[in-house]
């Protein structure tokens, strides 16, 4: 996988999304390891070693993290995804400027994160969404309706002035 040339990236990406949408962001994952194992969601993670063991997801055909944190981790049957950008892969660009097209990679970079770790987007109980502009509401629920069917997780929505990357770009 290729270097993410953080000064290629825009100065502020109209989306955020991460199953919370783009800085930071948690998703809560029921992950079932057999059909015998309890169902069961917890955002509290013990410190007893005999409790759980924390596992890191990664999968190459999501963009790779531009700091030091994970894709996701895997801990006590419970998924916590970082923030999704809407960047290709193999290239580390956004797919493009265009709203809808960078909502559409987030979920299918989400997605592949989710299928990494064994879940799908029927596990998610929880999403954040960071917009630069509220007014792209619409287009942006719009597409994420389509991947997340009823019960549809419960969301927030932010608009945000500009997320991290500002900053890298203005000093880089």
């Amino acid at each position: 996988m290729p270097a993410i040339d953080v000064s290629a990236l825009r100065f502020c990406a109209p989306l955020a999304f991460g199953a919370e949408i783009c800085c930071v962001s948690l998703v809560d994952a029921n992950l079932r390891r057999s059909a015998r194992s309890p169902a069961f969601s917890s955002l509290g993670i013990s410190t007893e070693a005999s409790s759980g063991i924390k596992e890191v997801i990664q999968t190459d055909k999501a963009p790779a993290a531009l700091g030091p944190y994970c894709q996701a981790i895997k801990a006590n049957n419970t998924l916590f995804m970082s923030g999704v950008l809407g960047l290709v892969p193999e290239t580390g660009k956004f797919v493009s400027d265009s709203v809808e097209d960078q909502t559409e990679h987030v979920l299918k970079n989400m997605g592949e994160i989710l299928e990494a770790s064994g879940a799908s987007y029927a596990s998610v109980v929880k999403t954040t969404i960071m917009l630069a502009d509220l007014k792209d509401f619409k287009k942006v629920n719009e597409i994420y309706g389509k991947c997340f069917s009823a019960p549809a997780p419960a969301r927030s929505t932010y608009q945000v002035a500009c997320h991290w990357m500002q900053g890298l770009k203005s000093n880089a």
